[in-house]
C-alpha cells in the first residue's frame, strides 16, 4: 500500500473500522491508552516479539521501524517494562507514531508528557534486561490478534484495530462508505430507521405490559 492510502487512515476512526471487521481483528480492551487525551494513531505495523524478561526487541525496533510505523510488542511476560521515558522520545524522534504493547512500560510521567502515544496493559517500576532475545519484524499475537508486519494499526480511546495488509484497501473502502452515509443522515432520520428496525425485531407482543 502507497503512504497516501496511509493517511486516508487518518480521517476515520476505530469505530468506523470496526463495523467492517470481524471481532478477531480488535484488540482485547485490556491493552488501552495509558494517558488522557490520547491521540489518535494509524499506521503500519512494525512488530516485534519480546523474550521474557528482555526487553531488547522493541528497543532495537525504535532505531529500524520506518518513520511513520506503530511497534507492535508481544510481551514475554507480565513481570517487567518493556520502555521507559527515554526509549519513547526516541522513537518520537526518529518519526515512530506510537506503541501498542501486549505488556507493561514505565516513566507515565514522562511519556504523557512528550504525549506520544502509548497503548499498554499497564505500568510497572521495574525494566527488563538486555540480553539480546527476542525477534523483530516478525508476525505477533497482541491483544489477541495476529498482527503481521505492514497490517494497518488503528488506535485510539475506543480502542485497537488491526487491519491484514491485503484486506486494506477493500476495509478502508468500505469504512470510508459507511462514514460517508452516516455523515449525511441526520440524527431524525437515524432514529426513524433505528425505531422501525428495532420494532420489527421486537414485534408487536414484545411491548410493554402491565400484569
Amino acid at each position: 500500500m502507497k503512504f497516501d492510502a496511509y493517511e486516508r487512515f487518518q480521517h476515520l476512526l476505530a469505530t468506523d473500522f470496526a463495523d467492517v471487521l470481524k471481532r478477531d481483528r480488535v484488540m482485547d480492551p485490556g491493552i488501552r491508552p495509558l494517558w488522557q487525551p490520547m491521540p489518535y494513531v494509524a499506521g503500519p505495523a512494525y512488530p516485534v516479539r519480546c523474550a521474557p524478561g528482555d526487553n531488547t526487541a522493541l528497543h532495537a525496533a525504535i532505531y529500524r521501524a520506518p518513520r511513520g510505523a506503530i511497534i507492535v510488542a508481544q510481551a514475554g511476560d507480565q513481570e517487567y517494562a518493556l520502555s521507559g521515558g527515554n526509549v519513547c522520545a526516541v522513537a518520537q524522534k526518529n518519526g515512530i507514531a506510537g506503541f501498542v504493547v501486549d505488556g507493561l512500560v514505565r516513566d507515565l510521567g514522562e511519556v504523557r508528557e512528550l504525549e506520544f502515544p502509548v497503548f499498554a496493559r499497564g505500568v510497572i517500576p521495574k525494566p527488563g534486561r538486555k540480553d539480546g532475545g527476542g525477534e523483530i519484524d516478525v508476525a505477533v499475537r497482541c491483544g489477541g490478534v495476529e498482527v503481521h508486519p505492514g497490517d494497518i494499526i488503528v488506535a485510539d480511546e475506543e480502542g485497537i484495530i488491526a487491519i491484514p495488509a491485503d484486506d486494506c484497501e477493500a476495509v478502508l473502502s468500505e469504512a470510508e462508505r459507511r462514514a460517508a452515509r452516516a455523515a449525511a443522515q441526520s440524527l431524525e432520520e437515524w432514529e426513524r430507521d433505528h425505531r422501525a428496525k428495532i420494532e420489527k425485531l421486537m414485534g408487536p407482543d414484545q411491548g410493554n405490559r402491565h400484569d
